[in-house]
């Protein structure tokens, strides 16, 4: 399945992908050490994204989201790309700041956790 979107961060990447059907904040929320999402109650606390295709519909909370990926990409904790249904200036920055390839608008639901996800500029293929 070929799935087109808007690029925020043009590149290319290949793996698996880990999907949250909430937003994500990254400031307090992800621990730039080790990859780990650690806000309580969210559908993936206690799973990494580190070297994951991350997708999810929305960033949320404070500017210093950017930063913290940021931070997560330099301890190399980062995930692989990001897919996201409505990106926001937050997860926008933080991905061009850190050369995380990022496209948005697009029909998350048709990506599961553990598909075989490939992005190549404004194409996501799913393998």
């Amino acid at each position: 399945m070929i799935l087109k979107g808007r690029v925020i961060k043009a590149g290319k990447a290949e793996g698996e992908a880990l999907v949250s059907p909430d937003p994500i904040g990254f400031y307090g929320n992800v621990d730039p050490e080790t990859g780990i999402i650690i806000e309580k109650g969210h559908p993936l606390e206690g799973k990494s994204i580190a070297g994951k295709i991350l997708v999810f519909p929305t960033g949320k909370g404070s500017t210093v989201g950017s930063y913290t990926i940021y931070r997560l990409k330099k301890n190399g904790k980062a995930p692989a790309a990001m897919i996201v249904k409505e990106s926001e200036p937050i997860i926008a920055v933080g991905a061009i700041i850190s050369d995380i390839p990022m496209v948005d608008q697009i029909d998350i639901s048709k990506i599961k956790t553990g598909m075989k996800v490939k992005i190549d500029g404004d194409t996501i293929e799913i393998l």
